[in-house]
């Protein structure tokens, strides 16, 4: 059976942070239509990596390409026109509005209207507005998030506040989803939840998704294939049994000896 093509290819990147090596010749791909995880310990240079395929790091050497493009040079804002969408390790939403606005906000990048119609609400504008609250109020809909629609984000729990994250990142309708960190903080019952809706958009969606997760039992049920970093290296790669067994990701990430 032939390999699926390569969604996004990282391609033997290095980051400094002046005499600190934050990552060190990473290389790997996310295949099209597949859930990888990334995973190591605290210092590992995860959160590095996925700052600099979504543009907010630029790595000195090597190439981020993405569906085949380059796009190493490419601001953050340009890589979410193309597709790539993230989540954040510490949430990062408008904690003053609403969840439909947070999600409405998220919709900029798709918006055509200029300032007058758009001020006016007339026209074109009127109908581009309502087909993106016809989007938003779908995603509300599939993250089970009716009941909070119109909720201030800064008076939601934590596990909610990761949701409305999640929905933000889908509203800008990403081909590449990157999720750091999705249930950090979250209790057994959020992340039952954060998982299952992860498992939906890959399936539902036929999403590509790249994910940083320190909870290894999720990691093994839900992701196809995992990447190893340890102090800023990839240590292994390999489908999450490979991965169980492999004795520098044992020594490195579970703390035991080989």
């Amino acid at each position: 059976m032939a390999a699926q093509p390569s969604k996004l290819h990282v391609d033997h990147i290095s980051l400094s942070f002046g005499g600190i090596r934050a990552l060190n010749d990473i290389e790997f791909s996310v295949r099209q239509g597949e859930i990888l995880a990334v995973i190591g310990p605290n210092g590992a240079g995860k959160t590095s990596l996925i700052n600099s395929i979504n543009g907010f790091y630029h790595p000195q050497e090597g190439a981020v390409r993405f569906e085949g493009q380059d796009i190493t040079d490419l601001p953050a804002y340009k890589r979410a026109q193309r597709g790539i969408s993230r989540t954040f390790q510490n949430i990062a939403l408008y904690t003053n509005m609403t969840t439909l606005d947070n999600l409405m906000a998220a919709r900029h990048i798709h918006m055509k209207a200029n300032l007058l119609t758009g001020a006016l609400f007339w026209g074109s504008a009127r109908n581009e507005e309502i087909e993106h609250r016809r989007t938003v109020e779908t995603i509300i809909e599939f993250l089970e998030m009716e009941a909070i629609r119109k909720t201030t984000v800064g008076n939601l729990s934590y596990g909610l506040r990761k949701r409305v994250e999640l929905g933000r990142a889908l509203a800008l309708e990403p081909t590449l989803l990157l999720l750091d960190e999705p249930m950090a903080g979250m209790n057994v019952e959020e992340k039952e939840d954060m998982a299952r809706f992860i498992l939906d958009i890959h399936e539902r969606q036929g999403m590509t998704i790249m994910l940083i997760e320190h909870d290894m039992g999720l990691v093994m049920d839900i992701s196809q294939r995992v990447v190893a970093l340890d102090f800023g290296r990839k240590i292994a790669e390999g489908t999450p049994d490979e991965i169980k067994r492999n004795d520098a990701v044992i020594k490195a990430y579970l703390g035991q000896e080989a």
